[in-house]
């Protein structure tokens, strides 16, 4: 895997790719091990730094995917454990995917689980019987509505 974000890291910075961020995926997601966002300055841009990319990988021996090259705003390039986002830099401000996966793993403290454990099982509703529909009162006839009559023209 350190060969292959090698290689990505390398193809970016020679194709001027902008902005470059390595995210560390490992113990927040089982997708991918690491994940490359980089920006492109235009739509022909972005396609063909993910070209060069995909190139340059099945030259490792890889059978990368990517999505989006024909629009060019957002390129995904999967590359097995490292999955790269290429983007136009209105397109990343957007999605911002850097503040969702570089933020730090929430995990549960031990107080709040314990807290979970102490409440009792919540009880279930037992589901209503329907109710018969209701007939005419003695006497009454039922109407029946009818569609109101549209008018001549």
């Amino acid at each position: 895997m350190a060969r292959t974000v090698e290689t990505i890291l390398a193809s970016l910075d020679a194709d001027k790719a902008q902005d470059i961020l390595d995210i560390d995926l490992v113990g927040k997601t089982t997708i991918a091990d690491r994940m490359i966002v980089a920006s492109g300055t235009s739509a022909r841009m972005v396609s063909a730094l993910a070209q060069h990319l995909v190139t340059k990988l099945k030259a490792l021996g890889l059978s990368p995917r990517s999505e989006g090259e024909q629009h060019g705003d957002w390129v995904l390039v999967d590359a097995g454990d490292v999955i790269v986002h290429l983007f136009r830099p209105e397109v990343r401000a957007f999605y911002d995917l850097e503040r969702i996966w570089a933020s730090p793993v929430a995990t549960k403290t031990p107080q709040k689980a314990e807290k979970k454990a102490d409440k009792p099982a919540r009880k279930t509703a037992k589901p209503k019987a329907k109710a018969a529909p209701k007939k005419p009162a003695a006497g009454t006839k039922a109407r029946r509505k009818t569609p109101a009559k549209k008018p001549a023209r």
